[in-house]
């Protein structure tokens, strides 16, 4: 009986892969239940050698990730925090009621958006001020990347309420991995403003960022959008992210140019869409304008500093760049 009590308790919340599994190796299982009767959850398994604990979190602040489309895509962790809190801040409570009701979490909402902010903040600073714990939660994803919640924090953090980040599920960060573009260095710029000419300009000032850029679009602008980005930053690699984690997920890989013809042809999609746009392509230096930036560079620096800087602005080996630049110095 009980066996069978600790298999359903695993399998409600998520295990797949091993709850069959754990059900013969757990001993002592307690675990935080949607009403938190409980505050312990210990478990032994094959690949620990400390047993797992779950307590019930002091009071202060949780930002919580959730899913952004597949609703099992939420940690253990989040679910405890959710279930354990006094209230939920969220942007829309009749989207986060379909989170909490397909994991059994009764704890009540509050909506906190752009349009209530004002209002609604001094009252969770009340509350979180009185030892409350408030959990914060985005629509979709990890709260504060563009979804409201950054003045909430900031205040929290002054009026010395602890503030504890609940990691999960992100939007930039999924389309990323899967992009098949360059991640060791990105920039997410969230949305580019609807307006043409806004839009436009904000892309000219990442023309010269030399890494992966990340955006969020709408569907019903992705048409213009990538023209405008074609247009600005050329033909680079890019992919269109676009329902991810749901059932039509969809990756496009192309050219800015001619995924912008693509959409223009089929018309915009539906869904949520996140784009990745692959570096500018890099262009090699000429040696006669690594001997100039050399010599300007020797003007007020030593041979070494001088190196360095030409090396990188180049996008030259240093070695090299310092053998020419010894060159340079002893000639002068």
């Amino acid at each position: 009986m009980q066996n069978k009590k600790i298999a359903a308790t695993l399998k409600n919340r998520g295990n797949t892969d091993g709850w069959k599994e754990s059900t013969r190796q757990c001993e002592n299982l307690l675990f935080i239940t949607a009403s938190g009767l409980a505050d312990r959850f210990e478990c032994m398994t094959q690949d620990t050698s400390e047993p797992l604990k779950i307590s019930k979190p002091t009071p202060g602040l949780y930002i919580v990730a959730t899913p952004i489309g597949n609703l099992r895509d939420i940690t253990l962790r989040a679910i405890d925090t959710l279930a354990a809190a006094d209230v939920i801040a969220c942007e829309d409570t009749r989207v986060t009621a379909k989170l909490l009701s397909a994991h059994e979490i009764p704890t009540a909402t509050l909506p906190y958006h752009e349009h209530n902010a004002a209002k609604m903040r001094p009252i969770l600073l009340q509350r979180l001020q009185k030892g409350e714990i408030v959990a914060l939660v985005s629509d979709a994803g990890t709260p504060l990347i563009s979804d409201p919640g950054f003045k909430l924090v900031r205040d929290a953090i002054k009026n010395d309420v602890p503030v504890t980040p609940i990691p999960g599920a992100s939007a930039p960060l999924t389309a990323l991995a899967a992009a098949g573009l360059p991640t060791d260095q990105f920039l997410f710029a969230g949305f580019l403003p609807a307006r043409a000419a806004q839009r436009r300009g904000i892309l000219q000032t990442l023309t010269s960022i030399s890494t992966t850029l990340v955006f969020f679009e709408s569907p019903h602008r992705l048409v213009a959008c990538l023209s405008d980005m074609s247009n600005v930053l050329g033909p680079r690699q890019a992919v269109i992210a676009r329902e991810l984690t749901k059932r039509y997920e969809e990756f496009r890989r192309g050219a800015l140019d001619k995924l912008a013809a693509h959409y223009e042809e089929t018309g915009n999609p539906k869904g949520e869409i996140v784009i990745v746009i692959a570096p500018p392509a890099e262009i090699e230096t000429a040696p006669e304008d690594i001997d100039s930036l050399l010599r300007q560079a020797l003007v007020s620096m030593s041979v070494r500093d001088a190196a360095a800087t030409v090396s990188t602005a180049a996008n030259r080996p240093r070695r090299e760049v310092y053998a020419r630049a010894l060159e340079i110095d002893g000639e002068e």
